[in-house]
Formats: C-alpha cells, sequence, structure tokens
C-alpha cells in the first residue's frame, strides 16, 4: 500500500501572529508616527528634480512647438505616442487588481490593491499628458469634447484621437472613485489617530463623515461594488481604443486584428512589471514582508509569465499573418523589423519580452525579491522597446522609398519622458508618506477572527 505524500500548503496571504489592532497600528504608524526618512527625502529630491525637468520642457515646447521634438516626415508619431501608450499600459494593472481580483474574491490582492490603484492614477495622469501635448495647440484641448459653441461645431467623430479622449477620461475618472471610495474608511481611522489638529482636520474631511455605522458600511459595499463593476469592462476596452489608434490604419505593420488583444495582454503585462517594481523595495524599505508576502510575489510572477506568453503568442501571430497573407507591403515590415536599421531594439524586445520571464517556470526565481524586481526592471524596458518599435518602424519605411526616413529623438522628447517618470515618482512619494499604502480594513477582514461563524 502506497501513502501519496500530503499537497504542499499555499503560502499565507499575511504571516501569523497579527491581530485587528496590531494591522492598524502597523500600517497606520507609517503615515502618522513615523518620521520622514532620509531615504523618502532623498527619494523625492531627486523625483522632483525631474519634475522640474518636465515643467521646462513643456514651457519651451509650449513657447517653441512641437519642432522642438524629433518627429517629422515621415515619422510623424515619435516618443509622445510611444510613451502614452507605455503609460496607458502600465495604469491597467491597478484596475485589474482591485476590481477583476475583487470580484472574483481572491483575497491575496489585499495587501497590494491599494499601491497598485495608486500607481494607476498616476500612470495615467502621465499618459494624458502626451496626446495633450502632440495636439501643437494644447491650449485648444477642449476643442475634442462635443460641446456646445456658436459655430456649431463637433468633434471627428471617425478619429482615434477623440476615442483616445472618451476611453482615458473615463477609464480615469472611474479608477480615481474606485480609489478614493475604498480609502474613505481608512481616512476615518486616521482621523480618530491622528496626533495633531491639522491631520485631525484634514483626514476628517476626507472621510466625509465616516462612523462605520452597519448603514455606511452597507452603502460603502454596495458602492464598491458598483465601481467594480464598471471598472472591469474599462481594463479591457481601454486598451482596445488605444490599439485602434493603429489597427484602423492602412498602414503596414499596423492594419492587423490582432491588436486589441495583444495590447491587452501587454497592458497587464508592463503593468504587473511595475507593481513588482513598486512593491519589492516598499516591501523592504517599510518591513512590509508580513503583509506582502511570499505569496504575492509568486501570484504577480505567474500572472507575469503567463501574459508574457500571450504577448509572445502576439509576436509569432503578427510574423505569421504578415506571412500567410501575402502582402509583400507587411512582410517587408517584419523583415525591416528583423534585419532593418532598428532591428537591434527588435531583438532586445525580444529579449527583455519572451527570453527573460521564461526564468519565471522556476519556482526560487518566483520567490526571491532581488530576482523578480530585476525581471520586473527589464520588462517595463521590454514593453516601451515594443511600443517604440510599432510606432517607429512602420512609420519610417512605408510603401513608397521615395518617403523612407529616419527617426531620431532629441533631448527634448527625452526629457519629456524622463520628466513623466519624475512625475510619476513624486506623485507616488507623497501617496506613501501620506496616505495608507495598504488598505487597513480590507487586512483586517483576511484574520480568521474576521470570519462570521453561522450557528448550527
Amino acid at each position: 500500500m502506497t501513502v501519496e505524500p500530503a499537497p504542499l500548503a499555499a503560502p499565507p496571504v499575511i504571516e501569523p501572529g497579527h491581530t485587528f489592532a496590531s494591522i492598524t497600528d502597523k500600517i497606520s504608524a507609517i503615515v502618522l508616527r513615523r518620521r520622514t526618512s532620509r531615504g523618502w527625502l532623498v527619494g523625492f529630491g531627486i523625483s522632483f528634480f525631474f519634475l522640474l525637468v518636465l515643467m521646462n520642457a513643456v514651457g519651451y515646447l509650449l513657447l517653441a512647438g512641437i519642432g522642438i521634438w524629433g518627429v517629422n516626415v515621415p515619422v510623424a508619431w515619435g516618443f509622445a505616442i510611444v510613451n502614452f501608450v507605455w503609460w496607458i499600459g502600465i495604469g491597467h494593472a491597478g484596475t485589474l487588481i482591485s476590481a477583476i481580483l475583487l470580484l472574483l474574491r481572491q483575497q491575496w490582492r489585499q495587501s497590494i490593491n491599494r499601491f497598485a490603484e495608486a500607481m494607476t492614477i498616476f500612470a495615467v495622469a502621465c499618459a494624458g499628458l502626451f496626446p495633450l501635448l502632440h495636439l501643437g495647440r494644447p491650449w485648444y484641448f477642449y476643442w475634442l469634447l462635443p460641446y456646445p459653441n456658436t459655430m456649431s461645431l463637433w468633434p471627428q467623430f471617425r478619429s482615434p484621437l477623440v476615442w483616445d479622449v472618451f476611453a482615458v477620461l473615463t477609464y480615469f475618472t472611474i479608477s480615481l472613485l474606485f480609489w478614493f471610495i475604498g480609502l474613505v474608511p481608512d481616512f476615518a481611522t486616521l482621523r480618530d489617530r491622528s496626533p495633531s489638529r491639522p491631520g485631525r482636520f484634514i483626514y476628517g474631511m476626507l472621510a466625509m463623515g465616516w462612523r462605520g455605522s452597519a448603514r455606511h458600511w452597507h452603502r460603502y459595499e454596495t458602492a464598491y461594488l458598483l465601481l467594480a463593476g464598471l471598472a472591469t469592462p474599462l481594463v479591457v476596452s481601454v486598451h482596445t481604443v488605444v490599439s485602434f489608434d493603429f489597427a484602423v490604419a492602412q498602414l503596414p505593420g499596423w492594419h492587423t486584428t490582432i491588436f486589441p488583444p495583444y495590447f491587452v495582454a501587454g497592458a497587464i503585462y508592463s503593468g504587473f512589471a511595475m507593481v513588482l517594481t513598486l512593491a519589492i523595495p516598499l516591501r523592504a524599505v517599510y518591513q512590509l514582508e508580513d503583509f506582502i508576502t511570499t505569496r504575492h510575489l509568486q501570484n504577480m510572477a505567474k500572472i507575469l509569465l503567463a501574459t508574457g506568453l500571450i504577448v509572445g503568442y502576439g509576436y509569432m501571430i503578427e510574423a505569421f499573418m504578415a506571412w500567410y497573407g501575402g502582402n509583400p507591403y507587411e512582410e517587408y515590415t517584419i523583415w525591416n523589423r528583423l534585419t532593418g536599421p532598428y532591428a537591434p531594439l527588435y531583438w532586445a524586445l525580444l529579449f527583455c519580452n519572451i527570453a527573460t520571464p521564461q526564468v519565471l517556470w522556476l519556482q526560487r526565481v518566483r520567490t526571491s525579491a532581488p530576482a523578480l524586481f530585476v525581471i520586473s526592471l527589464i520588462v517595463n524596458t521590454g514593453m516601451w522597446l515594443e511600443r517604440f518599435v510599432i510606432v517607429v518602424t512602420s512609420l519610417h519605411r512605408d510603401f513608397l522609398p521615395s518617403s523612407w526616413g529616419m527617426y531620431y529623438p532629441t533631448i527634448w522628447d527625452v526629457a519629456t519622458f524622463v520628466g513623466t517618470l519624475g512625475l510619476f515618482a513624486t506623485l507616488f512619494f507623497l501617496f506613501i508618506r501620506f496616505m495608507p499604502m495598504i488598505s487597513i480594513f480590507e487586512m483586517r477582514t483576511i484574520l480568521p477572527e474576521a470570519e462570521v461563524k453561522e450557528p448550527a
């Protein structure tokens, strides 16, 4: 008679030994009691410096026009659209973790959903800058909205630029509401615990009179679930609309039906990579290993591996359809990516997005925080390269060899991109300093004491 080995138990979503009080103390103390550390000041200072770089770059752009960028004929879309698509992609994981995993009742989301939602808000804010600046005359941005005016002018609804406006604004609004509603009970906790009068006043205003009554909880949960239900289809729809910017064009390399699912998978891929990039240092600096456990790292690594395989499948189908369709222009586009002047970037993206994540098949890699941090940085780099290859290689050589040309970013292109990294980091540093980066009340619900036992 043989005895089958017992299945290995999954690592816990919170380390044992915690109580309601210890969870509240540990998370709220980061905001209320802990002194501003030197590391936080240094990080914030560096981020703010790059934010100033962005402000200078945008100020000069408003004075001189987008001629300071490297865009020209034939590459009329350069860094601005590359960065727009990259930032929008990063903004996907926050809503995915919060809304979809909430509807699926996945408890492991509760340690990471709060800062992932904040990441979404900040990433979408960075993304929104680029189409505005790319308009040329950004002070007329409201012309993209259908507002009553004496000239009876309406936006061109067949333009993907208008679709982007509606998709991104809707996504940003729902994500912001979802994030804020989730913060209300925690603002009330900070209000009650804040040692200073300004703190009690500010957190009290943000808590909007929350007292934790049964009626408050009922309305809170109803609103939270409704917003989760609204946000879930947006995760799919927003990047689908962004992919239409390319797919509805007749240009070789863009005109393909694989783009919507391929873009959505890529967005989740880059978004989870950014969550890992943020979670691993936070976990180490604030000693949050008992809240963001090995199980969280493993689950995110598995999602990273799965979405990476989907992205790899998208690359293969793109090449296959170029050959199978028999269109010589599509065949040449793929050949140009493999061997043309931007070929090193294409091979680099294949290494970053396809080859590197394969090490996640190994459990010891999935459970290693330093290894996951490095992989997440590589994936984020690879996804930015992917956007660059899609935008630039399709534009720089189209149907007529007489119109071919190269694209070279200028220092203002680079300054604007680096500046948005500074904007994102500055907002994130402020967030972790003044708001609970982990949901206090949701963490309490995963304790065994929170289970409601019905009488037999």
